[in-house]
């Protein structure tokens, strides 16, 4: 039978194997990422440099979406 140090030192390094087994995961993971924000850039469907809409934007939109609900019920002859 090993001694408890044999058994400390394996486990150690098997967590620093993981550790770095993960990172190269993730480092591979934001790289294809970025691959993919690139292609759908050259075809045209994502612009990279432009933000999304600001929140205020956001509820400016929603508000103007349950207007246009409102009305569509008016017009349809459903009370709300």
């Amino acid at each position: 039978m090993q001694d408890p140090q044999f058994y400390l030192v394996m486990a150690a390094a098997g967590l620093v194997a993981l550790g770095m087994v993960t990172a190269g995961l993730l480092t591979a993971w934001r790289g294809w990422l970025a691959l993919k924000q690139q292609q759908m850039a050259l075809a045209g469907h994502v612009p990279v440099d432009m933000p999304g809409p600001s929140p205020t934007q956001r509820i400016e939109i929603a508000d103007l979406k349950e207007r246009i609900k409102k009305l569509e019920a008016i017009a349809a002859g459903v009370d709300l």
